[in-house]
């Protein structure tokens, strides 16, 4: 019995880019599908088997990066072939392959005989690379909105974070059906494909997937001269690592753009208080209120610390909510979009203490706050 020919499919540069997106992707699937279905019981035992909520967020991280940078050294590999060596794009989905994707669902149907001849890359072969490109530059956009929520909203609705959520673990559950139902039936049930561990096809199957590239494998292209070659290296160098120095310093400026407030919040304890019952003489005097530290009615003397930790986050130099800066005492002569808030000697006409007076603001004072504000305002609003 003869030896068995084989054919190099894919060379061991190609096998080892298709381990490290393999790798990522699976990675990212697990770290990501747990944090989308967090409720259910499945979810739950694998972040406890990983560690923790906390450690299988930054894991999920990790290969993001990791299959960004994978994603950098794919853009020089296919230019290369692309530029210096001269390569036909025969991933490139055409018109032609409408017509052997209709010719392969008949064929699968039973409404025709033969298969369609295809050569290096089958249709099947094309959607699928063109989905991870798609799927690859979607979960980046989206996944920049989520890493950067607050440089998203700068530029943004607020409401674009959300939307970037859903459309983040959306297009994964997507990514991980398409890899389970597609790739799985026609590299591994249909036929189980073994080129791209070993790197190589026998004959048959090469006449069975690629008829069209089996007879042209043998015709190989001119050797080019060294010099030829050497330069289109030198342009492509130029060129490429322009452009890879600017994309790894898109990537990270992905990761350091900034640090944002969303951090995991750790379950709460279960913990039992017991506390013992100890005789009360009879009868139970009533409470006595606890008096609050005297505090001086001015704005120096701590109604500027007071709206400064209730109002600060939304009424500051920076947001101005409704055009009212509290930060300052000249902010608070000012007033904002709604004219004066305070009218020094009139704490009635005060719009501050009509606003918090009804109870339901979102930065509501306790009622000894108010209290020291309405003194303040009665005495003239002084700075000093």
């Amino acid at each position: 019995m003869g030896e068995v020919r084989k054919y190099l499919r894919f060379p061991l540069s190609y096998r080892l880019e298709h381990g490290v997106l393999m790798l990522s992707f699976t990675v990212l699937a697990i770290t990501g599908l747990v944090q989308k279905y967090a409720g259910t019981g499945i979810a739950e035992g694998i972040v406890a088997l990983m560690g923790g909520i906390e450690r299988v967020r930054i894991t999920h991280r990790v290969a993001a990066i990791v299959l960004m940078i994978e994603t950098v050294y794919h853009v020089g590999a296919v230019g290369y072939r692309l530029f210096v060596h001269r390569a036909r794009p025969t991933i490139l989905l055409t018109l032609d392959d409408g017509r052997i994707a209709l010719q392969m669902l008949l064929y699968n149907l039973g409404l025709r005989k033969e298969r369609p001849l295809q050569g290096r890359y089958t249709v099947e072969e094309k959607i699928e690379y063109w989905a991870v490109v798609w799927g690859t530059l979607i979960m980046a956009v989206t996944g920049f909105m989520m890493w950067n929520p607050i440089a998203t909203t700068r530029l943004l609705p607020g409401e674009f974070v959300p939307a970037a959520k859903a459309a983040h673990g959306n297009e994964a559950l997507l990514a991980v059906l398409a890899i389970l139902v597609w790739h799985v039936y026609h590299v591994h049930l249909r036929h189980f494909n073994k080129s791209i561990f070993t790197g190589y096809l026998t004959e048959e199957e090469m006449r069975e997937e690629h008829p069209l590239e089996l007879t042209t494998v043998e015709t190989r292209a001119a050797v080019e001269s060294p010099r030829v070659l050497a330069r289109r290296r030198w342009a492509f160098f130029s060129i490429y690592g322009t452009l890879a120095a600017a994309m790894l310093v898109g990537i990270y400026l992905f990761v350091t753009f900034e640090e944002t407030a969303i951090t995991t919040v750790p379950p709460p304890e279960q913990v039992v208080i017991y506390a013992p019952l100890t005789p009360t003489p009879l009868p139970t005097p009533l409470p006595t209120p606890t008096p609050l530290p005297q505090v001086a009615a001015s704005w120096k003397g701590g109604v500027a610390v007071l709206l400064q930790e209730r109002c600060g986050n939304c009424h500051n130099s920076t947001a101005r909510l409704g055009g009212l800066d509290l930060s300052s005492y000249e902010g608070v002569l000012v007033g904002g979009a709604s004219g004066p808030v305070i009218v020094p000697g009139d704490p009635a006409a005060s719009l501050l203490v009509v606003r918090q007076a009804a109870g339901d603001h979102p930065g509501q004072l306790s009622g000894e706050e108010l209290a020291l504000i309405r003194q303040w305002i009665q005495a003239g609003a002084p700075e000093q």
